[in-house]
């Protein structure tokens, strides 16, 4: 799974041919995982509370397009 981006808690990653809708993967570093829409930045799966994960949304708000793309990419 590539990862997008690191951060202290956690990387973002986007796995190639995943399913629909477009969503990336926050891999928390005490090993529990969230997916996240791209569209809309709500968490799909996990349990996740979002100020666990508020630094990650925030970057994500300002990169969707670039989230979107990759995802896109990926299914190639």
């Amino acid at each position: 799974m590539p990862v997008i981006q690191r951060f202290a808690s956690c990387r973002v990653a986007i796995n190639p041919r995943d399913h629909a809708p477009p969503h990336f993967h926050v891999l928390l570093n005490d090993g529990r995982e969230a997916w996240v829409a791209i569209a809309t930045l709500e968490i799909l799966h996990g349990k996740v509370a979002l100020r666990e994960i508020a630094d990650v949304l925030d970057w994500a708000r300002c990169n969707q397009i670039m989230l979107a793309n990759k995802f896109e990419e990926l299914q190639q």
